[in-house]
């Protein structure tokens, strides 16, 4: 009987398996379907739940690209370190992890994997590798010595979506986002990458599911405090529209629109990529603007051209594009106005352009050119160049350094008065996905910090931590530790910061820092305390008890838990499982039911405090794994039972 016992359990354990790798490759195959429709917001959710059920490289890897497509690049670094190091991993996966510590700051760490990439890949050229690792070590030299540039998020522009692209016209301020108003057709919005359709069908006029956003339009703030409104343009597409650029008397804009041309291009029988098109309308007597009218070089089946800039007399239009005869990527262009007012050939300005995307163009009155590019030595995704006329030509381009730039996209650089304007970044801190910053010159200096980051468990400092000093209601710098630990800022007066500590294999710690009261210049010191991450090691957490064959989260284990919610805020990478553990009194399989249900409410208490539900899931030991000598038939007091009523959890993934 009990042979046929064991051959039933073993039977009924491959059916399980059997079941959830069936499960796995149907969620699987539903994630590679929204992939390929660009929907990676979808994708996300269905790749995270089929690797839940069963680890894949695949899963692994289009996780590392779809996380990088929408900029999430703290879940990028995540799962291409997964990728790169699973079995018959290619070396693209290391390269793509190489990128995405370098968005993080950890340009260290970024620059052993590119070592690595390149020894694996034999086709990288010297040049290319050269430009990696100069790129790492000049943004470590850059944050060591920032300028005196104060960057400030525009949280009253922003919203939780993407806001880019302000530039200001008059008293106004015009910028494009995707936060959508309206629910109707024709007032949607998107994101910042050239638009991309592919499908059997028109795409959704509603939501652009590269992001899962609405489509971009512009919005525009009247004067300093006042609402936000939509900027009165009829642009007559549910596409992407903006941003814009305006000439200096405010009575003339040109702007990025998309639309679906009335013959669209097909490819096998889908929808080919639609570019975007520049397109200028003027302000009448009446106030109002004109119907839009297309620039003459659009070729919306052939090529994009985008983030045009119009001068101030709005006789030369700059603007990037894809135009066939190009660098690479995208170029920045110029056309001159001609005698008739119609638009002069393109020209490519080859000084500036590219293998990569260089975007964005801007000069100011005293004619330096500004743009962004992803394909000079820079901090990582796109930096901020500038290039200084002298004697009638153009400069060489110059990295604006930090922190006007940072690890991730810095973009659309404007003017706005000599010493201050706009810029557009996702930098980790921002409000949202791309937000609004401002910048003008640095505050004089006042209190100085300094600090060391150490290895809680072994007290030893740690070196290539990452260090971040978030001020309250401001901007946020970032500083890499030295080979003791050491890290340093400047810090204002009257100012209220958070200090973060951060490095590859350790759980974050957090500290506050303020200036607040302090009337003369002085030194602090704040030390932070970094705890090694060991997969799949139980960890317990403290005065969590239940009621005796209950099952309901008690205040007092509710206030430990929110303590598990902080930690999961603070290592957004890390998965767990919470694991549920009863006494040994009543029978076996009762308590194995109660110790899963006691993981299910705890689990669901952490979910609804906004913890993503593929981040955690609960598992139920019933009587399995006691901590002390209370098995069954053995007599003990209630405070050794309760002990065994306990809860823990263990890093699944980071």
């Amino acid at each position: 009987m009990k042979k046929s016992l064991s051959s039933l359990f073993i039977c009924f354990a491959l059916w399980l398996i059997m079941v959830q790798t069936a499960k796995a490759q149907y969620v699987l195959k539903e994630a590679d379907a929204q992939y390929e429709l660009y929907n990676y917001i979808k994708a996300i959710d269905l790749y995270e739940q089929a690797y839940q059920k069963k680890p894949s490289l695949h899963a692994a890897e289009r996780l590392a690209n779809c996380y990088e497509l929408t900029r999430n690049y703290k879940e990028t670094e995540s799962w291409a370190a997964i990728a790169a190091n699973m079995a018959g991993s290619k070396p693209e996966n290391v390269l793509l992890y190489a990128k995405a510590l370098q968005n993080n700051s950890k340009y260290s760490e970024a620059r052993i994997q590119y070592e690595k990439y390149t020894g694996l890949d034999k086709n990288v050229t010297a040049t290319q590798k050269s430009m990696w690792l100069l790129s790492c070590d000049s943004a470590m030299y850059w944050m060591k010595n920032p300028k005196s540039t104060l960057i400030q998020n525009q949280k009253l522009l922003n919203t939780p979506q993407s806001d880019w692209g302000a530039v200001q016209t008059g008293n106004a301020v015009v910028f494009a986002s995707d936060r959508g108003f309206k629910t109707d057709s024709a007032h949607q919005s998107a994101s910042r990458p050239f638009l991309k359709f592919d499908g059997s069908k028109k795409p959704d006029p509603k939501i652009y599911g590269w992001t899962g956003n609405h489509y971009l339009r512009l919005y525009t703030q009247t004067e300093p405090g006042n609402a936000i409104a939509e900027f009165p343009l009829n642009a007559e597409t549910n596409y992407h529209v903006g941003p814009a650029s305006f000439t200096g008397d405010g009575k003339q804009m040109y702007f990025t629109l998309t639309r679906i041309p009335e013959k669209p291009k097909y490819v096998n029988g889908k929808l080919a990529t639609v570019n975007v098109e520049i397109y200028g309308s003027k302000k009448g007597d009446d106030g109002k603007w004109s119907v839009p009218v297309p620039f003459p070089y659009n070729r919306v089946n052939e090529y994009s051209v985008g983030d045009p800039y119009i001068s101030k007399d709005g006789k030369t239009l700059y603007f990037a594009s894809n135009l066939p005869g190009g660098q690479g990527g995208t170029d920045l262009y110029y056309c001159p106005q001609t005698d008739n007012g119609s638009w002069g050939i393109p020209v490519n300005l080859k000084e500036f352009n590219t293998a990569s995307n260089e975007r964005c163009p801007f000069v100011d009155g005293d004619m330096a050119f500004y743009f962004s590019s992803d394909g000079w030595i820079g901090m990582g995704g796109l930096d901020i160049f500038k290039s200084t006329a002298v004697g009638g030509k153009m400069g060489k381009a110059v990295n604006m350094g930090y922190p006007v730039n940072s690890p991730q996209d810095d973009f659309a650089y404007n003017l706005s008065s000599p010493l201050q304007g706009y810029l557009s970044s996702n930098r980790m801190e921002g409000s949202g996905d791309d937000d609004i910053y401002s910048f003008k010159a640095q505050e004089p200096i006042a209190f100085k910090l300094n600090g060391i980051a150490y290895n809680k468990k072994t007290g030893e400092p740690l070196s290539h931590a990452i260090i971040s000093l978030a001020k309250i209601g401001g901007g946020i710098l970032k500083a890499e530790t030295e080979a003791d630990g050491n890290y340093k800022f400047n810090l204002d007066k009257a100012a209220d910061y958070e200090l973060t500590g951060e490095k590859t294999d350790y759980r974050s710690d957090v500290a506050k820092v303020t200036t607040q009261n302090l009337l003369v210049s002085t030194t602090l010191k704040q030390d932070l305390f970094l705890e090694p991450i060991v997969i799949n090691k139980p960890i317990k957490i403290e005065n969590i008890y239940y009621d005796f064959d209950k099952s309901n989260i008690r205040p007092d284990a509710a206030k430990e838990l929110d303590k598990l919610v902080k930690i999961m805020q603070d290592n957004p990478t890390i998965w767990i499982e919470l694991g549920s553990h009863t006494d040994s009194r009543g029978k076996d399989q009762y308590n194995q039911w109660l110790s899963q249900s006691r993981a299910n409410s705890a689990v669901q208490y952490i979910i609804d405090r906004g913890i993503g539900k593929n981040r955690i899931t609960a598992k139920g030991y019933g009587e399995s794994q006691l901590v002390n000598r209370c098995a069954n038939g053995v007599k003990c007091s209630e405070a050794d039972h309760q002990a065994n009523r306990r809860t823990e959890f263990k890093i699944v993934k980071y």
